[in-house]
């Protein structure tokens, strides 16, 4: 048997470690350090990820986003606050009343009651007036329109024809002497002037070219006397031929043995029949618009509004039928207007004193 030394198995070399501990590893990726001194170690053993919660940030940063939030909060305050203000200074702005802007002033409607019959009331009201004339026959009431700021009105020929004295009460009851400047039977148009009036509200005159069958619309006149009444309704048809007298024949005549009373309507001729008596002799015939809106004797030479606030006609006859005792049963929704196209083309021409 021979003796031999048993071989021991060879150890991997690592070379010495530095004299001195590096103040810090170089770590280049995962598994491996690398000394400044050129040796390096086995990476140590891989253990699975543990989940761990995160660790609560330091008090002082805490601090810092409690003084972010802070700072974010009293932002958003004052954004709101600053938008608050300039929300309601647009509203007192668009709501301020159009006299802030000029002396003499129209009827548009203002944007928060653009569209309504009260914002439409509330605009155009003080441009309407009633009108009474005075004449051999008696007492008639009816309505007028003002258009300019020094008084000029318009109205119906039949409101105010054959009158000897005319008186004219505005919305606020202040009450003028009016004269006739120039009529146009024809056209059963008018106009009168105030004597001694001045910055007075007028009224927007609109385009009734534009008027469409079942737009909205609304009327203000003074039925039976009555200032200011406001009725509502829609354009029910255009261009009706309405036939009215031209003189005072209807007023004059002899009516089942009474004379014509001027408070229970105009007498007209639509579709050839006649309303509210007889029209006479002399009468004449023209394109209206025809309206629902509640119409009633005393209307005439009223308003017929849109919801802008801007007159597209002018009221001048409506059917109000009568009882078996002979008393006037009120509007049945049968209206009709002048199309106020034809009284901005008809105005110099009354101005000039028209047929008068």
């Amino acid at each position: 048997m021979t003796d031999f030394q048993e071989q021991q198995p060879q150890q991997p070399y690592y070379p010495p470690r530095p004299p001195y501990e590096p103040t810090q590893p170089i770590t280049t990726e995962p598994g491996t350090t690398i000394w400044p001194s050129g040796g390096h170690v086995p990476p140590p053993p891989v253990e699975p990820p543990v989940a761990v919660a995160a660790a609560p940030a330091p008090g002082p940063r805490r601090r810092a986003k409690r003084g972010v939030g802070l700072m974010a909060a009293v932002a958003i305050a004052a954004a709101a606050i600053g938008g608050g203000t300039a929300t309601l200074v647009q509203q007192l702005t668009s709501d301020a009343p159009a006299s802030a802007s000029s002396a003499v002033n129209g009827t548009n409607v203002s944007a928060s009651s653009k569209g309504t019959v009260a914002g439409v009331a509330a605009a155009v009201s003080p441009a309407i007036v009633e009108i009474s004339a005075s004449s051999n026959a008696g007492k008639s009431t009816g309505s007028g329109v003002i258009i300019t700021s020094d008084g000029e009105i318009v109205t119906n020929n039949h409101v105010i024809s054959g009158a000897s004295a005319v008186s004219v009460q505005l919305s606020d009851g202040k009450t003028y002497e009016a004269t006739v400047v120039g009529t146009d039977p024809d056209k059963d148009l008018a106009l009168i002037k105030l004597k001694g009036a001045s910055g007075l509200k007028t009224a927007t005159l609109g385009d009734s070219s534009k008027v469409r069958v079942g737009e909205e619309v609304v009327a203000i006149g003074s039925p039976e006397g009555l200032t200011g009444t406001v009725t509502s309704g829609i354009v029910s048809a255009l261009d009706r031929d309405v036939t009215v007298a031209k003189d005072d024949d209807g007023r004059d005549q002899q009516q089942g043995g009474q004379q014509y009373d001027p408070r229970q309507g105009w007498p007209f001729e639509f579709g050839g029949q006649q309303f509210n008596g007889d029209t006479g002799s002399s009468k004449t015939t023209y394109k209206a618009i025809q309206t629902d809106a509640s119409l009633n004797p005393g209307n005439s030479g009223g308003a017929l509004i849109d919801m802008n606030g801007e007159i597209i006609g002018i009221n001048s006859a409506m059917y109000s039928p009568s009882s078996s005792s002979g008393s006037t049963a009120g509007s049945v929704g049968l209206g009709f207007a002048i199309p106020i196209d034809t009284v901005k083309a008809d105005l110099d021409g009354l101005r000039a004193g028209g047929d008068n």
